[in-house]
């Protein structure tokens, strides 16, 4: 899993326009192969949270389809924007983590 821009809180006081923050965060390129997910936690679903990069590759994996579901359970298949996952970070890095090594045979962890 690759750390994706975690999203800027509007009410920052910083010389930078808020126009011109939110152009540069929608500047932000996914690279090829991967799917841009943020991880809602326990939530109501809003746009806070940790962003993430999560391979194409690792989606078809149960653990990671089983959260899949759930996202579409709980958000619904037309979610606007980034793809929401109802899950915390922690648990989403075990998850990718079990998955990375079924896939690939490697760890994310350092």
């Amino acid at each position: 899993m690759m750390s994706w821009k975690r999203k800027t809180g509007s009410g920052g006081g910083g010389a930078e326009s808020p126009t011109r923050g939110a152009a540069e965060e929608e500047k932000v390129v996914v690279p090829r192969g991967h799917v841009p997910m943020l991880l809602a936690g326990g939530d109501d679903g809003g746009d806070h949270g940790e962003r993430v990069l999560v391979p194409v590759r690792l989606l078809s994996d149960p653990s990671v389809a089983e959260l899949l579901d759930m996202a579409a359970q709980r958000y619904g298949y037309g979610q606007p924007g980034v793809l929401r996952v109802p899950c915390d970070a922690g648990h989403f890095r075990q998850v990718l983590d079990g998955a990375m090594h079924r896939r690939c045979g490697i760890s994310s962890s350092a």
